[in-house]
């Protein structure tokens, strides 16, 4: 387990201030603590620094994980946000989509989003902007992509896509080896 470069960093926060905008500072200075990246094995992980520090005496070819995988770094450098960091960063979204009832299980599927399946979305969103996708209960479901801005929303055909699909909490059954 080691910090991230000034390279990694930079591509790590860019892609979480896709979706956190001005609310990344609250990521790191919690109230229960002071919290930091580290990367082990190409992810990315978000870890307490008491328990970095705790951490400290095991070795890295022993330690399997610490603390929330956030991502995974690609062979490119590019950073892929997984679905275990949903709710560590769902408090702190600008841009939501909510869902209704009958479309959640297709996008817990994999799915995109219908304008049918719209329930609500937020104000200014632009197109291809990335947003949560919660239910109508609040509940978050995933990641996505707005296809259409909110006013281009109002416009389209109901069976047109409004959200494209990125990751859904579906992947905890489907891909769970591989979300360490």
């Amino acid at each position: 387990m080691r910090p991230l470069t000034e390279e990694e960093m930079r591509v790590m926060f860019e892609k979480i201030a896709k979706y956190t905008w001005e609310n990344l500072q609250l990521l790191v200075d919690r109230p229960e603590g002071t919290y930091c990246f580290r990367m082990h094995n190409d992810r990315g992980y978000y870890v307490s620094e008491k328990i970095l520090k705790l951490a400290a005496n095991i070795s890295g070819d022993k330690l399997v994980s610490l603390g929330m995988c956030f991502g995974k770094f690609t062979k490119t450098h590019k950073f892929r946000l997984h679905i275990t960091a949903l709710d560590y960063l769902a408090p702190y979204v600008k841009y939501k989509v909510w869902i209704k009832p009958g479309a959640e299980q297709s996008f817990l599927y994999g799915y995109h989003v219908l304008k049918s399946g719209l329930g609500r979305i937020a104000e200014n969103t632009a197109r291809y902007q990335e947003v949560v996708v919660y239910s109508m209960a609040d509940i978050s479901l995933g990641f996505g992509m707005a296809a259409e801005s909110i006013q281009d929303c109002r416009k389209v055909d109901p069976m047109a896509i409004v959200v494209f699909h990125q990751a859904d909490v579906g992947e905890y059954v489907w891909h769970e080896e591989t979300l360490t």
